[in-house]
């Protein structure tokens, strides 16, 4: 028995975790206005007293179709980063492709099409060689500041023009000082891509631009330096795609090293961010803005499990919110998904894939279906297809999901 203070009352749980963000059931439920600070983000019978306690291989399964896109492995390559749409009557999808794992110079962004979501076309390359960086390049298949390389930032239907976007930066570490987010325009005459110009300089984002209720576009930022200046949000690229203002999100390198953020609008029309933290707490961080976008709460270590991994996920047409992620916080395995009525607190959570390394994932909805895009060993692209109506036969049992080990 431990004892834990949630905003000022003293409760008593059992097994309280890291910033006493457990005990779901007696801790107040979060708001963007009135209760930012709310570590509560999971919660249901099924969830241990300590969420990291819950075996991840016992969670639900549901009916899928799963395909397999691409494969590196054979030439010992890399295929990551994957973002999914649906365009023009067929399913887009696109990934980082290049020598080793991962990031190397000469590493490339591909593509394919899909009429179903299910047979898809074989793969094409988006973007050119990085300069001075193609396989004559002494640099090629390497990690060094003398080398390039693309990765894969996901696809922005702007003004029914089709464009993809992908960072360009030196291929040392994460990240390049030249660090630039550019854009790529589908010309269906030609059925190529055209280079139309950088989006934003010294920038990073984690998914692809989303309206806000203002009509302004919204992506996040992180700079070549951000572990020490923390990750930003942009907002504009109405008047053109190059014109963007950032907001920092404050804490978000002093609480937490924070990571790939991704974020929704709430049905108040505020909006919550979620973020991987690189400091290996096991846990997500949340943080709210009810200013469409301009300031954030200070990012709150919440009680949802995490691998340190990315996080994507959608609100569907019915209203509910799911979030797609790693949740085990010992390895990115297995792929689960999360189920919210409100986009605040998750009280379901389905296996989706496992037994390996999978991970990055990117979710859309589309004619009754979700479409999920992931990474196997950052080495293959494939791709679930779930019917919602097989994903709302999911039950939770009424009993902890407990993983007996951890309790020895």
């Amino acid at each position: 028995m431990k004892l834990c203070s949630f905003n000022g009352v003293l409760v008593i749980t059992l097994g309280c975790m890291l910033g006493c963000a457990t005990g779901a059931q007696a801790v107040e439920r979060p708001h963007p206005e009135e209760n930012p600070e709310s570590p509560l983000m999971l919660e249901g019978e099924w969830v241990p007293d300590d969420p990291h306690d819950i075996d991840f291989t016992r969670l639900p399964r549901i009916r899928m179709e799963h395909v397999l896109v691409s494969d590196a492995r054979p030439h010992d390559g890399v295929n990551q980063h994957n973002y999914l749409l649906f365009h023009e009557d067929q399913y887009w999808l696109m990934w980082s492709d290049g020598p080793g794992v991962e990031d190397q110079v000469g590493q490339r962004v591909a593509y394919a099409t899909s009429p179903d979501g299910v047979t898809w076309s074989a793969p094409e390359y988006m973007t050119p060689f990085p300069p001075d960086s193609d396989e004559d390049s002494p640099h090629y298949g390497t990690r060094t500041d003398e080398g390039y390389r693309w990765i894969s930032r996901g696809f922005w239907v702007r003004d029914g023009e089709l464009l993809a976007l992908a960072s360009l930066d030196e291929a040392a570490g994460f990240f390049g000082p030249s660090l630039e987010l550019r854009a790529f325009r589908w010309n269906s005459d030609d059925e190529e891509w055209e280079d139309i110009g950088v989006v934003f300089d010294n920038t990073i984002n984690n998914f692809p631009p989303k309206r806000l209720p203002t009509g302004e576009w919204m992506m996040s930022r992180r700079t070549y330096d951000y572990t020490e200046t923390g990750v930003h949000f942009i907002v504009g690229g109405v008047d053109a795609i190059d014109d963007w203002e950032s907001f920092p999100v404050l804490g978000s390198a002093d609480a937490l090293s924070a990571e790939e953020p991704y974020w929704w609008e709430l049905p108040d029309g505020n909006h919550a961010a979620v973020f991987r933290d690189n400091r290996h707490s096991g846990w997500i961080f949340r943080s709210f803005s009810t200013d469409n976008g301009r300031t954030w709460s200070p990012p709150v270590q919440t009680n949802f499990p995490d691998a340190r991994s990315k996080i994507n996920g959608l609100q569907l047409s019915d209203g509910r919110y799911v979030l797609v992620s790693n949740p085990n916080p010992e390895q990115r395995d297995p792929l689960a998904l999360a189920i919210s009525d409100d986009g605040l607190v998750f009280h379901t959570m389905v296996h989706l894939v496992g037994g390996r390394r999978v991970d990055y994932p990117h979710v859309i909805e589309h004619d009754g279906h979700l479409l999920i895009a992931f990474s196997g060993g950052k080495q293959t692209v494939e791709v679930l297809r779930i019917s919602l109506d097989d994903l709302d036969a999911a039950e939770m049992p009424d009993q902890p999901i407990r993983n007996l080990d951890a309790l020895e």
